[in-house]
C-alpha cells in the first residue's frame, strides 16, 4: 500500500511540474546522483542558476554523476521540486538560492537518508540538520574588489551601487563594495537602492533601470549591481546614460559589452563540484562551508578579453588588494 502511495504521490508532483523544465544530463548506472533545484530566473539567467549549471555539469563530464536538474514553474513549486528528488532516493539534493533554506530544511527532516545541500544557505537561528551542508560565499571580499575597480575608475567620485531584495545576504554586497571604493577614494560617494523587498525584486529590469538612470542623473559614473535578472535593466540604463557597470556572480560582460567593464565573479560552480567531489569520496560534512577568495571561489574579472576595458594599472592595484586578501593581511568588515 505504502509503494502505491509513493508511486501516485510522484505522479502527482510529476505532473505538478508539467511547465518547467526536467532534464537528466547523463544516466550512468551505479554512479552518484545528484539533483538540482534551480533559484527563480532559472537557467539562462547568465549569472546565479548558470554557475551553479557550470557546476553540475563539470562534476558529470569529471566525476562520471548521473545528473539532473529541474526549473520549477513558479516560486511555489520549490518544496516539491526537492521532495520529488528526495523521494527518488538521490545521493544527493541540491537548492540553489537562499530561498530554499526553510524547504531544505523541511524535506531534509522528511528525508533524514538522503543528503542535501543549499547554495546561499541561511541558518536562520536553528540548528543545521544532520544530512544538511549549507554552501556560503564571502560575497564580501569580491565585492571590496570591484568596488576598488570603481573608486579607480570613476571620474566623478561618486558610484553606484544596486541591490535586489533588501536583506543581510546583499547587504554583505554593498557593503564589501562601500569598503573597496573607500580604500582607495576616500572622496568618492557611494549611493546604494534596492529594487525590493520580496524575492521578486531579482527579476524587475525596469525598476534596475530606472535606479540606475536616477544615479546617474545625481553624478554616478559606474555601478554595481547585486540584483540577479533585475541587473539587466541596470546595464541598460547604465548604456542610456553613458556610464560604466560592474557585474556579478558569474562574468557578464557579454551581457552588455563596453558598458560592463568587469564583473565579481561568485564561483558557485567550484563550490559545486567541490562538494560533490567530497561526496563521492566519502567525505560528506553537514553545516556550514564557506568559500572566499582563498578557494578560488570568488574573484573579479581581470584577464582577457572580457577585462579590456580596464587599464593595466588598475588591475595591477587591485590585484594587490586580493593577494592580501589571499594571505589573510586584509580583512573586509561586513559589519554595517
Amino acid at each position: 500500500m505504502r509503494r502505491v502511495l509513493l508511486a501516485l504521490l510522484l505522479a502527482a508532483m510529476a505532473t505538478s511540474f508539467a511547465p518547467a523544465r526536467r532534464e537528466r544530463l547523463t544516466v550512468a548506472p551505479g554512479a552518484l546522483r545528484v539533483g538540482l533545484v534551480f533559484d527563480i530566473g532559472g537557467r539562462g539567467d547568465k549569472s546565479f542558476n548558470d554557475a551553479a549549471y557550470a557546476g553540475l555539469t563539470r562534476s558529470q563530464r569529471e566525476l562520471g554523476i548521473d545528473a539532473q536538474y529541474l526549473e520549477p514553474a513558479s516560486s511555489e513549486d520549490r518544496e516539491s521540486a526537492l521532495r520529488l528528488f528526495a523521494a527518488q532516493g538521490l545521493d544527493l539534493v541540491v537548492g540553489v538560492g537562499f530561498i530554499f533554506s526553510s524547504d531544505v530544511n523541511a524535506v531534509a527532516r522528511d528525508y533524514p537518508t538522503v543528503r542535501f545541500a543549499c547554495v546561499d544557505y541561511a541558518p536562520m537561528g536553528r540548528a543545521i540538520p544532520q544530512n544538511v551542508v549549507g554552501i556560503g560565499f564571502k560575497e564580501e571580499e569580491g565585492s571590496f574588489l570591484v568596488g576598488a575597480v570603481a573608486g579607480l575608475l570613476s571620474k566623478t567620485h561618486k558610484v553606484g551601487f544596486v541591490g535586489g531584495m533588501q536583506m543581510p545576504l546583499i547587504e554583505r554586497f554593498e557593503t564589501g563594495y562601500k569598503s573597496g571604493v573607500a580604500s582607495i577614494c576616500a572622496s568618492c560617494d557611494v549611493l546604494s537602492a534596492y529594487a525590493g523587498a520580496s524575492p521578486e525584486a531579482f527579476k524587475d529590469p525596469a525598476k534596475g533601470k530606472a535606479i540606475a538612470l536616477s544615479q546617474i542623473g545625481k553624478g554616478v559614473d559606474i555601478i554595481y549591481h547585486a540584483s540577479g535578472a533585475t541587473g539587466r535593466g541596470v546595464f541598460e540604463g547604465a548604456r542610456e546614460g553613458k556610464a560604466l557597470a560592474i557585474g556579478v556572480d558569474s562574468d557578464q560582460h557579454d551581457e552588455m559589452p563596453g558598458v560592463v567593464v568587469t564583473s565579481m565573479v561568485k564561483r558557485v560552480d567550484v563550490a559545486l563540484f567541490e562538494l560533490v567531489r567530497r561526496l563521492k569520496a566519502g567525505q560528506f560534512e553537514s553545516g556550514m562551508r564557506l568559500f572566499g577568495v582563498r578557494d578560488g571561489a570568488i574573484d573579479f574579472v581581470r584577464e582577457g578579453p572580457h577585462a579590456s576595458d580596464l587599464p593595466r594599472d588598475v588591475v595591477g592595484k587591485v590585484e594587490t588588494l586580493r593577494k592580501e586578501l589571499v594571505s589573510g593581511e586584509r580583512k573586509v568588515d561586513v559589519t554595517r
